[in-house]
């Protein structure tokens, strides 16, 4: 959080967002759910999707195109963040725990998250709004100056996010450690970089610390608190058992938890599937887990209330639950459904991405 606070600080994302030139509705429609994918497997879906409705805002004027333009964010933010370990914070809890690796979850879960992504942007495609005269608005991004050195501060901040993964292939050590270590080297270039600008002092750690958002912390501290009590008190095994009996398919069980994070929030169901089954019913990386991460990810963006990019959209740009029901979670179920399909057929069919990536030596470890 305080990374990417201080890369925004920076107006580091007008690297990425200045280079959106196009106006065309149908065109602009898939640039920027593409845009928010990559973006958001990166960083994570509720700061991509708020980097993405504020860049929305400059360039398209308020309208129902607007919104859907949200909504095509939202959908792409929650894709995005599933196929990489750091892209949303229930991919990483299962990378933590050790139940997916970083290289087979890249690899298994991308296209399903593509295709979950590429089938509601076909279909929006299609729609009026978007088939409707494109409205030309004035360029209100070229006005705001980005930051002394702030593409050196992009190319840092987002470096020591990638760099993660790496740093617990290599050295064995927690994610967090890398994280932090990420931090500290940011910290001291950023402390460099405005020596002596007291005027400057908001572009600086200590003030980004202040600005980031410690509730939302505290908010899944609370939450892997009550499951872990749950969990204790045997509960969620009783669970697991009542579901294995009653539901035959693990894909089942799967795309149900996916269904229900529509509703409630994915950290908690995450950590209780966690907790419901252990690596010695799924190992590392069995196809539940990878289903797990894909379902938990993309499904909540089937109701607006269902994931924290929605819930950021919803209060960005005032759009209601009945709305965004009847205009998109169709499209959503859509793409969701389809890339439980293309999930599936790819592991059947085993095609696999090229094996020359498993010879890169620091993501064949994991």
């Amino acid at each position: 959080m305080t990374i990417v606070e201080i890369v925004d600080a920076h107006q580091g994302f007008k690297l990425v967002t200045d280079n959106i030139t196009t106006r065309k509705p149908r065109t602009l429609i898939w640039v920027v759910g593409f845009v928010t994918f990559f973006l958001s497997s990166i960083l994570d879906n509720l700061t991509s999707t708020i980097v993405m409705v504020s860049l929305l805002r400059k360039l398209v004027p308020p309208s129902e195109y607007r919104k859907l333009l949200g909504a095509v964010v939202v959908i792409a933010a929650n894709a995005g963040g599933a196929w990489t370990p750091i892209g949303d914070v229930t991919t990483t809890m299962l990378w933590i725990h050790g139940q997916i690796s970083t290289l087979q979850t890249m690899k298994g879960l991308i296209i399903p998250s593509l295709v979950s992504l590429t089938v509601p942007l076909a279909l929006m495609s299609l729609t009026s709004e978007v088939n409707g005269k494109g409205q030309d608005s004035p360029n209100i991004l070229a006005s705001q100056q980005m930051a002394p050195r702030g593409q050196l501060v992009f190319c840092v901040g987002i470096g020591a996010l990638v760099f993660v993964p790496v740093f617990k292939a290599l050295t064995g050590l927690p994610p967090f450690m890398g994280m932090l270590f990420g931090l500290g080297v940011l910290w001291i270039l950023t402390d460099a970089i405005h020596y002596g600008e007291s005027e400057r002092q908001k572009l600086k750690v200590p003030q980004a610390l202040s600005r980031i958002d410690t509730q939302g912390a505290l908010f899944f501290l609370g939450i892997l608190l009550s499951v872990s009590c749950l969990e204790s008190a045997g509960l969620l095994r009783e669970l697991a058992n009542y579901l294995d009996a009653h539901i035959p398919s693990v894909e089942l069980i799967a795309s149900a938890i996916g269904v229900v994070s529509a509703i409630i929030d994915n950290v908690p169901l995450v950590a209780a599937t966690m907790g419901m089954y252990d690596l010695t019913s799924f190992p590392q990386d069995s196809e539940f887990w990878q289903l797990v991460a894909y379902c938990a990810g993309t499904g909540g963006s089937m109701l607006v209330i269902g994931s924290a990019a929605g819930v950021a959209y919803m209060g960005m740009e005032k759009v209601d639950f009945f709305w965004y029901f009847r205009k998109v979670s169709g499209f959503a179920f859509a793409g969701y459904a389809a890339g439980i399909a293309a999930y599936l057929a790819v592991n059947n069919l085993h095609i696999s991405l090229p094996s020359t990536l498993a010879q890169v030596p620091f993501l064949s470890g994991s």
